[in-house]
C-alpha cells in the first residue's frame, strides 16, 4: 500500500508526463496520444517505484527490463525516460523531427534506457522471454517487465510467447495489457474479439491478476504481488482509458493515431494546467 505522499508524487508526475505527450505529438504533427496516455500511470509507477534501474548506468546488467511491445506509444515512454532523467527533456521537442534519435517508435541503440528497439506488433513477449531466460542462466535476479496493447494480441506470435513463457517457468516476466478496449479501427470485440483476456492467460498457465490501470495502489500492489508469484509468469490485465487524464480525448478511437490542432492543443494545456 502506497501513502498518501508517494500518490501525490505520482499524480504530478502523470501530470507532467501526459502534458509532455501531447506537446511531442502536438509539436511533431503526427503520433499516437490515445494509447500513451492510457499506459501513462502504469508506466509511472514502474520508473518511479518499481523498476530497479539507474540513471547513471543505464546498461547495468543487474538492472529489470521494460518492454514497450506496442511501441508506437513512444511518447508515454521518451516521457518518462525524460522525467526519470535518462534523457534531456528539450529533446523531446524533437520527437519524430528528421534526424531526431526519438523516433516514431523506440529504438535501443539510440536512447538510454530504452531496452528494445520496438513498433512491429506482436514480438515484444518473444524478446522478454529471452531476456528472462538470459537472467536465470546467468542466475541474475533481474526482473523483465512488457507491455502490450489489447489490440496488439490479436497476433499470434503473443500467444506462442505465452505458451513459452509459461514451458519455462519464467516468473521473472511481468506482462502488463493496456486494456482500454480501443485499437486503430474500432473496438477490439469489433475487429478481433480477444475476451476473456484474462481466462486466456489462465489457460496459458499464467498468474492472472486483474486491476484498474489508473489506481496507484493497485498498480503498485499487483506488481508486488507479481514478484511473490513463483514457477509462473504474472499478467496483469489493467483495464485503462485511452486518452485517459484529457476530456476531449478519452474513450475516442479517432485519437489512436492524431496530432491536436490548434484550438485543441489550447483547450487541453489549460486543462493540465
Amino acid at each position: 500500500m502506497l501513502d498518501n505522499s508517494e500518490i501525490k508524487k505520482f499524480e504530478e508526475k502523470s501530470k507532467s508526463i501526459r502534458k509532455n505527450i501531447v506537446e511531442m505529438v502536438y509539436n511533431a504533427k503526427s503520433g499516437h496520444p490515445g494509447g500513451s496516455l492510457s499506459i501513462t500511470d502504469v508506466l509511472t509507477v514502474l520508473y518511479f517505484k518499481e523498476m530497479n534501474i539507474d540513471v547513471n548506468n543505464p546498461k547495468d546488467a543487474n538492472r529489470d527490463r521494460l518492454i514497450l511491445s506496442k511501441g508506437h506509444c513512444s511518447p508515454a515512454l521518451y516521457s518518462v525516460l525524460a522525467e526519470r532523467g535518462f534523457i534531456p527533456k528539450e529533446d523531446l521537442n524533437s520527437f519524430r523531427k528528421i534526424d531526431s534519435y526519438l523516433q516514431g517508435h523506440p529504438d535501443m541503440k539510440k536512447v538510454a534506457g530504452v531496452d528494445m528497439t520496438s513498433g512491429s506488433l506482436g514480438q515484444g513477449l518473444s524478446v522478454a522471454n529471452g531476456m528472462a531466460l538470459a537472467g536465470k542462466l546467468d542466475n541474475r535476479n533481474y526482473r523483465v517487465y512488457c507491455i502490450l496493447g489489447d489490440g496488439e494480441i490479436e497476433e499470434g506470435q503473443v500467444w506462442e510467447a505465452a505458451m513459452s513463457c509459461s514451458h519455462y517457468k519464467l516468473d521473472n516476466v511481468c506482462v502488463i495489457i493496456d486494456n482500454n478496449n480501443l485499437q486503430i479501427d474500432g473496438s477490439i470485440e469489433e475487429v478481433m474479439n480477444s475476451k476473456p483476456i484474462d481466462k486466456k492467460f489462465e489457460s496459458f498457465g499464467f498468474n492472472v491478476i486483474l486491476i484498474d490501470g489508473h489506481d496507484y495502489n493497485a498498480i503498485y500492489d499487483a506488481f508486488e504481488d507479481a514478484k511473490k508469484c513463483k514457477g509462473k509468469p504474472t499478467a496483469i490485465i489493467a483495464k485503462t482509458i485511452k486518452g485517459k487524464g484529457i476530456a476531449l480525448m478519452e474513450n475516442q478511437v479517432g485519437w489512436h493515431g492524431k496530432a491536436p490542432n490548434d484550438e485543441e492543443y489550447k483547450q487541453i494545456m489549460k486543462d493540465l494546467a
